[in-house]
C-alpha cells in the first residue's frame, strides 16, 4: 500500500511542478485553481477510553475532483465542491471481536499482537471556501481553504494480526456509515498543510469497551497537493 501512496504522490508533484512551465504569453482570464487533488495524513484517534492507545503508522490516503467556482473577478476568493476517495487506517490496542451477539471490544496487552487496526474506505464530499493570490499567469501563491467534508463509509473493517501465526479480519458495521468534519488546507506552491478535525464519532453510539462508552472522534493532519 505505502508504495502506491509515493507512486502518486510523485505523479502529483510531478504534475504541480509542471504547472510553472506554461508560457505566460498565453493565459486565460478564466482560469481555474486546484481542481484535482491528493494528499496523505497521519491519523489520530481523540477521546480514546483509558487504556487504549495508538501502534504502528496510522495512515491515511484521499484523492478527488473539485470543482472551482470563482466568486469575484479577479478570481482570488472561489467556493468548491467536489467528490473523493478516501482510505484510513487506524492502529491501536483496542481489539474489536466479532460475535454471534454482535460485536465485542476489548484492551489488548503489547505482547498479545503484532498490528491491529480499523480501516474504513469513503467516498467524501468536500466543500471549501477558497482565498489564494493566484493569477492568470502565477502559479506559484499561497492558498488557504477552509471548509467541511462529508463522508460515506462503504467499507469498514477490523483486523488483527496477533503474534503467532493467522490473522482476523471482517467487516466491522459498528463503524458509523456518514461522518462529516472541518477542513483547513494552507500553503504555497506545491506544498500544503491539510488538517481534518471530525465532528462524528468513528463508531455508532452504542458501542461499548467494558462500561465505558466509545466516543472516538478521528483527527488527521498531514500534506495536500493540487493538480489544474
Amino acid at each position: 500500500m505505502m508504495r502506491y501512496l509515493f507512486g502518486l504522490l510523485f505523479l502529483c508533484c510531478t504534475g504541480a511542478v509542471a504547472q510553472t512551465g506554461i508560457d505566460s504569453t498565453n493565459v486565460d482570464s478564466k482560469y481555474l485553481e486546484d481542481q484535482f487533488y491528493i494528499g496523505i495524513t497521519y491519523n489520530f484517534l481523540l477521546g480514546q477510553p483509558d487504556g487504549v492507545s495508538q501502534r504502528n503508522l496510522s495512515y491515511g490516503l484521499q484523492a478527488g475532483f473539485i470543482k472551482d467556482i470563482p466568486l469575484n473577478q479577479s478570481r482570488t476568493t472561489a467556493i468548491g465542491i467536489g467528490v473523493g476517495y478516501g482510505v484510513y487506517s487506524y492502529y491501536s490496542n483496542l481489539m474489536a471481536e466479532e460475535t454471534f451477539s454482535g460485536n465485542l471490544y476489548s484492551i489488548l496487552e503489547d505482547d498479545d499482537f503484532n498490528r491491529n487496526k480499523v480501516e474504513t474506505h469513503m467516498l467524501e464530499v468536500p466543500f471549501e471556501v477558497r482565498w489564494r493570490n493566484s493569477t492568470a499567469s502565477e502559479y506559484k501563491f499561497w492558498r488557504l481553504y477552509a471548509g467541511m467534508k462529508l463522508g460515506y463509509v462503504f467499507g469498514g473493517r477490523s483486523k488483527l494480526v496477533p503474534t503467532d501465526t493467522g490473522k482476523v479480519s471482517f467487516y466491522n458495521e459498528d463503524i458509523r456509515s456518514f461522518q462529516y468534519g472541518l477542513t483547513l488546507n494552507f500553503g504555497y506552491n506545491t506544498f500544503n498543510l491539510h488538517a481534518y478535525y471530525s465532528l462524528t464519532n468513528l463508531f455508532n453510539d452504542n458501542v461499548v469497551v467494558g462500561s465505558e462508552s466509545l466516543n472516538t472522534k478521528a483527527l488527521r493532519i498531514g500534506l495536500i497537493f493540487y493538480i489544474l
